[in-house]
């Protein structure tokens, strides 16, 4: 069941590279409308807000990623960042929790979501 889940970082750092190659895909779309330069000029400017918003997006995950707590996972021994109540090894997809309640527990992404009362 742990396949479906990647590690809370990871996942965001692909959303930035994303941004990336979306950004890029929309200013070369812009190219096609080479004879109307406002259509030109909007896509151009909409490839360049992505591309500022995946730089964001690395700089705000990068700001997370200084403050998450470095464990050694147990399954690959290799040093990995904790992100909430559960997360999942960078390297090995093992789950990882910080609290101990959910030892033993199946994994739930749910976990790190406060409950409303």
């Amino acid at each position: 069941m742990a396949g479906k889940y990647s590690n809370k970082i990871n996942r965001i750092r692909t959303f930035a590279l994303s941004l990336v190659f979306i950004g890029f895909f929309v200013m070369y779309i812009g190219i096609f409308f080479k004879t109307n330069m406002l259509v030109m000029t909007l896509f151009m400017i909409l490839g360049l807000l992505c591309i500022i918003g995946s730089t964001v997006v690395y700089l705000w995950i990068g700001l997370i990623s200084t403050k998450a707590v470095q464990v050694v996972c147990p399954s690959c021994g290799k040093v990995t960042k904790v992100l909430g109540r559960v997360d999942m090894c960078m390297f090995c997809n093992e789950p990882l929790t910080m609290d101990p309640s959910l030892a033993g527990k199946e994994f739930d992404e749910s976990y790190n979501h406060k409950k409303e009362s």
